[in-house]
């Protein structure tokens, strides 16, 4: 066991090129093995780290002050089913007490019981200067109550992890079997609300999907089926869908676009309006003839400007994604829709001739801005405009 720690030392967070940052655990007692990333967002910290997106990740909390509204049993984003999203999370304060009147546990208990590491008291401030300067490490985060820890160990567990490039996580973060989804979005005072009368039939694809996006379709008046990762469009057209949305999701959209990117071009080519959310972007731009690329250090957080390109307008939007469209060999049936002004990165596309559009944000927010909520309103505009058209598929698909 290492002795190079301080005193009082309970968890760690062991970085593949030997640095370590000491702190106090809180959380899961134990270790797990994840790309660091850091998030800007000052709320919404529940709804961060049950985002299945965050799957393989630890995430670094910039916002010094983590755990003032405690947790919930409604603010959390994963599906039923969905076993995993962030492995690990760093927090410059040590969490604080619960004062929140939505509040029915503490963040501290409510770690321990999702089984996800947690480590506190260190310079967060360094750790997001090092991931901006030097990308997302890999790297082991630990906590041990009795402060013993094997840095060597932990140092070489985490130098040998092979990370997300070329790694599938959208089977795993998919649900197994479809279901219908009622829940709408939430309003003060009577919280989520019940679906009204739905005019439009959606099934959502589900490569890791997040609640709120299910709850913007049905408050936008949508019907929505989920369906498994690697439902064929075929099986999905069966349902007469009037839309199909390509749902957010975690991991290398190229290792997923093996099984899913030949099923989204049956789908676009059957003439069904398609929607895509930050991996469902990716997918549709990988479906199309585009690549992506991986981030040195992506987009995550609540406070991220976003420029439409058609009117000008600038919205603060949601992001979180460490894999980001090529523009280099794009094809011209894409059209470039929406930028970063942080990066300059592409943030949103068209297929020309198609009501077929999507996103690199996350345009239901949660947590986050709502600037970009109307665009479930766009999509709604293309279903009606395209309702009652004949739907079909190429040979190649059926």
């Amino acid at each position: 066991m290492s002795t190079d720690l301080q005193p009082g030392v309970t968890g760690v967070l062991a970085l593949a090129d030997g640095t370590v940052f000491q702190g106090l655990g809180c959380g899961h007692v134990g270790e797990a093995v994840g790309e660091v990333c850091f998030n800007t967002a000052m709320t919404g910290y529940q709804e961060i780290l049950t985002d299945p997106s965050y799957m393989a990740q630890i995430i670094t909390f910039t916002f010094p002050h983590i755990g003032n509204v405690g947790t919930n049993v409604e603010d959390v984003e994963q599906i039923a089913g969905t076993v995993e999203a962030a492995r690990g999370a760093v927090f410059r304060d040590v969490p604080t007490a619960p004062a929140n009147w939505r509040s029915d546990a503490d963040l501290n208990g409510w770690l321990q019981r999702r089984g996800v590491v947690g480590l506190s008291g260190i310079d967060t401030r360094a750790l997001t200067r090092r991931i901006r300067e030097t990308g997302m490490p890999h790297a082991v985060i630990a906590h041990a109550p009795d402060g013993l820890f094997d840095l060597a160990a932990l140092t070489a567990r985490a130098a040998a992890w092979s990370g997300l490039n070329g790694l599938d996580l959208a089977l795993p973060a998919s649900c197994t079997q479809a279901f219908d989804w009622t829940e709408g979005l939430w309003s003060w005072p009577d919280g989520y609300l019940s679906a009204g009368a739905a005019e439009y039939h959606v099934v959502v694809i589900d490569y890791g999907v997040k609640r709120n996006i299910l709850r913007a379709l049905v408050s936008a008046g949508a019907r929505v089926t989920v369906v498994p990762a690697k439902t064929t469009a075929a099986e999905i057209l069966a349902r007469e869908p009037d839309g199909v949305v390509l749902s957010n999701g975690p991991g290398d959209p190229a290792a997923t676009a093996v099984y899913a990117a030949p099923q989204i071009r049956a789908l676009v080519d059957s003439g069904v309006p398609v929607m895509g959310i930050c991996l469902g972007h990716q997918m549709l731009a990988l479906a199309m003839g585009a690549k992506t690329i991986k981030m040195d250090q992506g987009h995550h957080g609540a406070n991220h400007p976003v420029k439409d390109l058609a009117t000008g307008k600038v919205e603060i939007v949601s992001m979180n994604h460490g894999f980001t469209v090529d523009r280099a060999g794009m094809p011209d049936t894409l059209e470039e829709t929406h930028v970063s002004l942080f990066d300059g990165s592409n943030a949103g596309l068209a297929l020309k001739g198609r009501p077929v559009f999507s996103v690199q944000h996350h345009p239901e927010a949660s947590p986050g801005p709502t600037d970009s909520l109307p665009l479930f309103d766009r999509f709604v505009g293309l279903m009606a405009k395209e309702r009652g058209r004949p739907r079909s598929l190429p040979v190649s698909a059926i």
